[in-house]
């Protein structure tokens, strides 16, 4: 593993509420797992945009499209139902 800092996407809707939530839980559980990463708030309609340089889209909303690097879709963090899957998904996908 490297220690390249990585760069992870945080979309949902509008950019805003649930984003911040996700964006908190993503940030600890990278901590945790001693994962060097930058966390950046966007709108699910930028992510085509900034997907260039990151390393992983995470989601609360339904991707409009595809892209070019890993994405995982978070609604669990919303919900609170399979958190946990969602926590080693996100680790996965930048180790």
């Amino acid at each position: 593993m490297s220690n390249d800092k990585k760069k992870v996407l945080v979309a949902c809707g509008a950019g805003i509420a649930t984003s911040t939530v996700v964006t908190n839980r993503v940030e600890r559980i990278l901590k945790e797992n001693g994962i060097n990463a930058e966390v950046e708030q966007i709108k699910i309609s930028e992510a085509k945009g900034k997907q260039k340089g990151a390393d992983l889209l995470v989601s609360t909303t339904i991707l409009p499209t595809t892209y070019d690097i890993p994405t995982v879709i978070a609604v669990s963090y919303i919900s609170g139902i399979n958190q946990e899957a969602t926590d080693k998904k996100i680790i996965d996908a930048l180790k």
